[in-house]
This record gives C-alpha cells, structure tokens and sequence, in this order.
C-alpha cells in the first residue's frame, strides 16, 4: 500500500470480505472489491494525465463510486471536487474555472451541463460518463502525504462567494478518529447517508469515519422518507445523520410508528436547532437523537451532546469532541466568561489546509493555529456550548447586540412551532429589528385558534427580553434551504 490514505486497502487487507459500501438498488462492494475500484479509478485516471496535485471534479448523484474515486485519488496524490449538483450552470463554471481540474467525471444526468460548459471553458476536459466505469487496469500510484490535499469542497455561499475549502489527509484522518471515539464506532456499525456527497455533513460526518473504522456505508441517490425507513430496517442501520427537517419527515411519516428502527442506536442532528419534541419523539422509540456542530473546514464532527443529557440540556450542541480545541473569545482576542456570547474559535489537527488559492481568506481564518469560525456560541457552567449565530447575522437592535440562533431556539419552544428563522432588517427607529419566519406543526394549522403570529409572539415574552422580540412573525408553509439543508437566509432577506 503505498497511500497514506488509503483506508480501504488496508481493511482489504484484514478484513477482505466484510461489506463496505452499499448502492441502494444497486451494488454492494466488500472492501476487496472497493479497493480493487478504487486502484481501476486510479488506473482510468493516470490515463487521463492526472498526476500529485492535480484535482478531479465530479458532478453526480449520490453514488457509491464517489468514494472509489475518493481513494483513487489517495493513489495518485490528486484531490477530489465534489461539485453541488444544485447549481447553475454559471455557478459551476466559476468553481471549476478556479479549480482546473485536469479529470470531470458526471453522471449520466449531468453529462449534457458538462458538456456544454466547455464552451465557455475551452480548457475543460472532456467528461467522463460514470456510468461506463473505470474501463482500465488497477493502478497503484505514489500516494498522499498526511499534510496533502485530498478534497476541495465549497462552503455554501451564505456569507459571499463559496471558498473551496482544502480538506487535507490529515483532517479526515483526524475527523474519523474524533468521531470513533465521539460516537464509539465499531466495525460492525453502519450507517445510512442519504445527504448529498457534496456536502461535508454526507461525506464526512460518519461516512468517511466508518469506511476508517471498516463498517458500512449505505448509500441512497436522495431522500425520501418512507424509502430511508424501508431502508433502515432492511439494512440495519446502527447511525443516522441529518438535519432536523429530515428527522422531522421522518417522524411525519404515517409508516414511522410502525417502521422497525430499533437497530439505530445513535442519531447525529446538526445544521439548525432541534425542537424538544422533535426530540423526545425520537426518544420514545428508544433512539438518542442528538444536537453536534460542526463545520467544513474543522470536521465536521467538533461537538457531541452525551446521550445522557440530550433532554435535560436541548438547545445546547454540547461538548467539545476528542482532539479539539475550543475557545470563546471577545472582539480584542480575550476569553469570554461563563454566558457571555463570543466567537467560536477551534483548534487542533482536523483544522483544514486553508481555502484553494485564497491567501487573504486563509490569512484571515486560520490565526497562530486556530480557526475563526465566524460562529457566535456561549458556554454555561457546566462547560455545553450553545449557538447564538453568526458573527455577521448578528444585528443591533436600540443598541443592543440580537443573535438570530438565541431568538430562534425561543421560537422553537412556542406551541405549535415547528421551524423558525430570524433575520435583522431596517428599521427607522431602532436602526434594525427581527424578522421572524416560522413553519407550524399540522395540529397547529389545523386546529382553531391554535398558533398564529399574535399567540407565538404573546408566549415569545416569556423567554426573551424585549429589545429581542421579532418585530413580525410570518407564518409560512416552509423556508426555503440550501443544498445542505440549512436554512437560506440570503432568500428569506429578499422576502423580508
């Protein structure tokens, strides 16, 4: 083995037979057989003169051939460009006009996007058809240095431009390590990633981790709630991540009370905040669903809340994980006290390599060996983190410093809400104000006189001071998300 990385040789070397990834509807690979695609990748790639250092872009679906080219990559000292399948065509232009991949791999419902983006970038390589496989000789090659590029993936956007945010080696080794023992992997665990590839929260929250620890990943093309409870039992899936929308279709499913899902024993939730009784329906069936943060460049596994303290503690992401650093500090660098909201900054080895060819946004995150996150937590005395916001959601309200995150968290314990999401906007007196947007449960759109903007706003006074009430409350059918399943904030604003 010649990778430093490449995790499934060394499982096919010990463990030849045991099942790594699963294709929903399709294939099934031993680690044998993952290896050996991922050596044919590297083989079919050499072909096309990729060499250490040159990047691989692919815009696909869900597929299990993600991670062969992932470890086909490992081989050859190249780096992996999952691309969002969501984009505009412009959008991708930019991003592999930045990267200059010398190999464009696409499924075959992309192709035709590919295809035609090369006729504004005339250096772009022909695409690959995924679908007619590697078609080569397995291939060793050099291998990858731990402090080596292994993926770019693009930050959604929310705050400017996307970064290409460069996950070396060593970051998703450290990643499956802190998860391991974050979430007590073993290799007879698996897991069902049904969020995109793309995304850091599908490949790297317990996807990479477990093909580290040599379980199993099961993968789905999207996300369909009866289909991933089908699955689950079908399967045997042990873990589960996702966004609280995803545990909440899930739970909204006619079929879940029924569904077998007692072989989960650990559910990952991030990306938003969890509703307690989101939460405690998840707990009725035996299932520990629990509140983590994260983000691309330092993960994204930072946080875990112990299962022990997920109800008695909802609202909060925990605590810090194995082998990372975390600190909360003021505006001129000092450390904030026990409740007092500050950014979050992380350290330790999964901090990522920086961002691709961004010299001046590297500078300005990565400081004397930590990562600025942008990210506004609090810690209370017991040492659980809580989300306030970003530093740049952050509005001023009559003087007066609002964290959207803290205003959101009240929301979802009014009755009858279900989703919430607080932007600051204009206002003539106070200079900016809230704007709330809120989705409501079925009971409460349903049942006369149950929660509307006047009942959510009356029981909103009892959790927030008054300089953080919302100045509107907008009930809506549901907000609108990102590719990663966040909320988009950039869009509500163009509503407000």
């Amino acid at each position: 083995m010649s990778a430093t990385s490449n995790w499934l040789a060394m499982h096919a070397r010990f463990r030849p037979t045991a099942e790594a990834l699963v294709d929903v509807g399709g294939m099934r690979w031993t680690y044998t057989q993952a290896h050996e695609r991922a050596l044919r990748w590297a083989g079919r790639l050499a072909q096309e003169g990729v060499r250490p250092g040159d990047r691989v872009a692919l815009l696909a679906h869900n597929t299990i051939e993600t991670f062969a080219l992932l470890f086909a990559c490992a081989e050859l000292g190249a780096t992996l460009v999952p691309l969002n399948w969501r984009l505009t065509p412009v959008e991708l232009s930019d991003q592999l006009a930045r990267t200059r991949p010398r190999a464009v791999l696409g499924d075959e419902a992309f192709l035709p996007t590919l295809q035609s983006l090369r006729t504004t970038l005339p250096d772009l390589p022909v695409p690959i058809a995924l679908v007619d496989g590697p078609d080569a000789d397995p291939q060793e090659g050099p291998g990858s240095p731990l402090d080596g590029p292994w993926v770019i993936l693009f930050t959604s956007g929310s705050t400017g431009r996307p970064k290409g945010a460069l996950l070396t080696h060593a970051q998703l080794h450290w990643n499956a390590v802190n998860t391991t023992l974050a979430c007590d992997l073993a290799p007879s665990d698996s897991t069902l990633t049904f969020t995109p590839l793309f995304h850091t929260g599908g490949l790297n929250c317990l996807s990479t981790p477990l093909l580290h620890r040599g379980g199993r990943v099961v993968v789905t093309r999207g996300f369909e709630a009866g289909e991933a409870l089908r699955v689950i039992e079908a399967e045997q899936i042990a873990l589960l991540m996702g966004v609280p929308t995803i545990f909440q279709m899930m739970a909204e499913h006619p079929g879940f009370e029924a569904a077998n899902i007692e072989s989960v024993r650990d559910a990952l939730c991030g990306g938003a905040p969890l509703a307690v009784p989101l939460l405690r329906r998840y707990l009725a069936r035996n299932i520990p669903l629990r509140q983590g943060f994260g983000l691309t460049e330092v993960g994204p596994n930072c946080f875990s809340m112990p299962a022990q303290d997920a109800e008695r503690k909802a609202g909060s992401v925990g605590l810090p994980i194995h082998h990372v650093g975390a600190r909360l500090v003021r505006p001129d660098g000092s450390a904030c006290a026990d409740d007092e909201p500050g950014e979050l900054i992380l350290g330790g080895p999964a901090v990522c390599g920086g961002y691709f060819e961004d010299d001046a946004a590297t500078a300005k995150s990565c400081v004397d060996g930590w990562f600025h996150t942008g990210d506004v937590l609090s810690r209370d005395a017991e040492g659980f983190f809580w989300v306030c916001g970003r530093i740049k959601e952050m509005y001023i309200s009559g003087g007066e410093n609002v964290y959207p995150a803290e205003v959101e968290a009240s929301l979802l314990r009014c009755s009858g809400v279900r989703e919430a999401a607080v932007i600051g906007v204009p206002d003539e007196r106070w200079g900016e104000v809230g704007a709330a947007f809120v989705v409501l449960e079925e009971a409460a759109r349903t049942t006369e006189g149950g929660a509307d903007a006047s009942v959510i706003v009356a029981e909103l006074r009892a959790y927030l001071a008054r300089f953080k009430l919302p100045k509107t409350v907008t009930v809506c059918e549901s907000l609108p998300r990102t590719a990663s399943g966040k909320i988009d904030k950039p869009k509500l604003r163009g509503t407000a």
